[in-house]
């Protein structure tokens, strides 16, 4: 009977993962799909490029709210309820946003969005962990491939979409039905137990500054991330750098490689240090951006630099989550304000850059980034000075 039992628990463990590598690929669908449609939306709304840009910032907005929000709900409702409201709220507002006639009612749209993708963020983080414990490692790194997927496979639907109907409405439909299957999926099966843990880790003292110090590191890496994302089709075109479908392969080519990257690093993870991985990926973030500098013009170094980046970022936030699980053990809380973070740098930071864009010129947009990764890196070496000693596991529980 326990072997049957044991089995049966594996079995509800391996249905609950794959919902949750379903629901972000769907995730990463949404996240992807402003960047490539920029114009296109600013030509449906009569808006100017550092007017859209503001959706960016919508987004991260709601991003960060849904984040904040998110994680009390988990800790005292069932996690699958919650994450298939979130679903299917996603995909009604993205079916609405390629007909929304006026910016504001666009930026609310992918307000809305973002509330439900920082609440499907926490909760596929959270309830993976709740579900593996303490074999959690591979899985979180699985998780973020998925992520990576589906933002990789976002603007193929968008160029295929634009080919074969000559507008981008069927794109954004077709992600929004992308939502459907994950929330079918996890309806079907039962939420994890939720762990409550007595001692708030974001509550003691010591931890407070390694707390501070990651969050700001989440929050440079993930506005570089989403400026590379969502910048990159309108710095090429502006650059004559490539064709509109030419620009929308190259948005695919990056998050393509921080899939790939993110597939990579699942062996890597096992043999090498989080902290070595972390500094060869921001060395060669750094590098590939300067090659993109270095070379404006040339379409090799926009296409080796776009890899380059890619596949240099992908490991970078599965491992720092990694590094924090391993150094101040994951609560909901402490998730949820990394995400928080997280949203803060995805809201500003591409912001920034559509103010310059016009302003100062393309090339702003790569200048900025770098800066950006420049500061992610002094931010890593004041979090290994904090602490200098990397656990090999955290006891659950403890």
């Amino acid at each position: 009977m326990p072997e049957i039992t044991a089995s049966a628990a594996a079995r509800e463990h391996k249905f609950k993962t794959i919902g949750y590598f379903a629901m972000f690929v769907a995730l990463g669908s949404s996240v992807a799909v402003i960047g490539p449609t920029l114009p296109w939306l600013a030509e449906q709304t009569h808006s100017q490029l550092n007017q859209i840009s503001i959706l960016f910032t919508a987004h991260s907005f709601g991003y960060l709210v849904g984040a904040l929000l998110s994680g009390r709900l988990y800790d005292r409702f069932p996690g699958h309820p919650l994450m298939v409201a979130m679903l299917l709220g996603m995909a009604g507002v993205l079916a609405l946003v390629p007909v929304a006639p006026w910016l504001w009612l666009l930026a609310l749209a992918i307000f809305i969005g973002g509330v439900g993708g920082g609440g499907l963020d926490v909760g596929g983080n959270l309830m993976l962990v709740w579900t593996h414990r303490r074999d959690v490692g591979p899985f979180m790194n699985g998780l973020h491939f998925f992520f990576g997927l589906g933002a990789f496979l976002t603007p193929i639907i968008m160029a295929q979409a634009m080919l074969l109907t000559g507008s981008f409405k069927w794109g954004f439909w077709i992600v929004a039905l992308m939502m459907l299957p994950a929330a079918l999926w996890l309806g079907r099966l039962p939420s994890p137990a939720i762990i409550s843990n007595q001692e708030d880790n974001a509550a003691r003292s010591s931890e407070r500054l390694l707390i501070l110090l990651m969050m700001a590191f989440f929050f440079l890496y993930v506005g570089g991330e989403a400026s590379f994302g969502g910048w990159i089709f309108t710095y090429s075109l502006a650059l004559d750098l490539a064709s509109e479908t030419g620009a929308a392969y190259l948005t695919s080519v990056f998050w393509g490689a921080l899939m790939v990257g993110r597939l990579v690093s699942i062996p890597l993870a096992v043999r090498f240090r989080s902290s070595t991985l972390l500094w060869v990926d921001l060395i060669g973030c750094l590098l590939s951006i300067l090659l993109i500098l270095v070379l404006p013009l040339e379409p090799i170094a926009i296409w080796a630099g776009t890899i380059g980046v890619g596949f240099s970022m992908a490991s970078m936030f599965p491992t720092m989550m990694t590094l924090a699980e391993r150094r101040l053990g994951l609560s909901g809380m402490i998730t949820g304000l990394f995400l928080v973070a997280s949203s803060l740098g995805g809201m500003t930071v591409p912001w920034l850059i559509g103010q310059l864009f016009e302003g100062v010129g393309p090339r702003v947009t790569m200048w900025v980034i770098l800066i950006v990764m420049g500061l992610a890196v002094g931010v890593f070496v004041l979090i290994k000075s904090t602490s200098s000693v990397e656990p090999n596991k955290r006891q659950v529980g403890h």
